[in-house]
């Protein structure tokens, strides 16, 4: 097991790596202190198990540092390990191409806990933000990263739900995700999950690729724009 660890805060940075080298000491840990050492890390080597990162650091917006992470390492899942806990950015860092998010305040059994999950391919959400939020976002959320990148046009409109066909027929006619939301009864949260689950699933990397798409595939009447 290789995995590139990385955090701006050295002593915090060693802690880790002490409690992962504790529990296996056959693991091959990197160390990174900022985003400009793993990209430069990871444009050089390709061959990691595991990336668990900060969310805040020098040397990139965190936004644009897990999408920089996740294009070049696609198929390496990234967990994020943070002081930052805000529901919003826990989704965003998910529908980024995480595969889980620990805040900083957890014990060692439940960061360990969660990096087996992963490992095993599951997803990681902290329990407290479950709380907080509807079960019914979260299961979209967890279907949303399991979805193939390409499918062909049959198993695309016979994939998508009827929901989801709602929410892209709405996005043709310009429509917001609050006001998505209004006209469908949902939460604003739930509407962006639907529409990460649309883009992926299309294989299309904003709105106006998905209503192009869904145009194709006979799902929106172009004339309805």
């Amino acid at each position: 097991m290789k995995i590139l660890i990385a955090d701006d805060h050295e002593l915090f940075l060693k802690g880790l790596e002490m409690i992962l080298t504790d529990y296996d000491a056959d693991w091959q840990l990197v160390c990174a202190k900022d985003y400009t050492e793993i990209f430069e890390i990871i444009d050089r080597d390709k061959d990691f198990d595991l990336i668990l990162t900060d969310l805040a650091m020098p040397g990139a917006h965190w936004l644009d540092g897990i999408t920089r992470i996740h294009s070049t390492l696609p198929d390496v899942p990234i967990i994020i390990l943070s002081a930052v806990f805000d529901r919003e950015i826990v989704q965003k860092t998910i529908e980024l191409g995480a595969a889980g998010y620990i805040p900083k305040t957890s014990s060692k059994a439940v960061i360990l806990s969660a990096l087996n999950l992963v490992i095993s391919g599951g997803v990681y959400i902290p329990p407290e933000l479950l709380k907080n939020t509807q079960q019914s976002e979260f299961n979209l959320l967890k279907q949303v990263e399991k979805l193939p990148p390409e499918r062909d046009v049959k198993e695309k409109v016979k994939i998508l739900s009827p929901r989801q066909i709602d929410v892209i027929r709405l996005i043709s006619k310009g429509c917001s995700n609050k006001q998505i939301a209004y006209e469908l009864g949902l939460t604003e949260g739930t509407v962006k999950l639907h529409v990460t689950a649309i883009l992926k699933l299309l294989n299309v990397y904003n709105r106006t690729g998905a209503v192009v798409e869904a145009a194709k595939l006979g799902l929106i009447n172009e004339n309805e724009n």
